[in-house]
């Protein structure tokens, strides 16, 4: 697959941060080396992050995604068929956020997922409930993003989904 080009305006995700926004692409010398570097604004809380444009596969940095693709995400937060493994909070938690590093829309539907489903079967931890928002959070932003629609209504899609579970 090709390396993407942004270009200033455009939206991306950043791995667990979320969608961002490129401010600009500038160029900086860095050693006596010239860098060209993706400034992204976090859209979440206005983070600004410089991505070398180098780097932009290997920390992750890709497109917001598409029609066909925001199905999917809805389809794995159907899924009902899944089990929630009795594991420690902790060795659960170190999971889920492995899981939304990678920045995978689809990952992080599944955290999103397995930690609304087991909320109804056990409290979930501070930690637990804390990595479900920020689940929530990613997957809200960039769904919206995708679908042109307002985080409000993709917040509304997905209470309807868990509501009825």
């Amino acid at each position: 697959m090709d390396q993407r080009i942004f270009k200033e305006g455009d939206k991306a995700v950043y791995p667990a941060h979320g969608v961002g926004e490129v401010q600009a692409v500038e160029t900086r010398n860095i050693a006596g080396n010239e860098h060209k570097f993706y400034i992204l604004k976090i859209l979440e809380n206005s983070m600004i992050v410089m991505v070398p444009t180098a780097n932009v596969k290997s920390v992750g940095l890709r497109e917001i995604i598409d029609c066909d693709e925001v199905e999917r995400v809805y389809e794995i937060l159907r899924e009902r068929d899944i089990t929630v493994d009795n594991q420690t909070w902790n060795r659960r938690y170190r999971e889920y956020m492995d899981k939304i590093k990678t920045g995978s829309v689809y990952e992080i539907a599944e955290v999103l997922r397995d930690l609304s489903m087991l909320k109804y079967v056990k409290e979930l931890s501070f930690g637990e409930r804390k990595m479900l928002d920020t689940a929530k959070n990613l997957l809200v932003k960039e769904l919206a993003i995708a679908e042109t629609t307002t985080e409000e209504d993709v917040l509304q899609k997905i209470r309807d989904i868990f509501v009825g579970k």
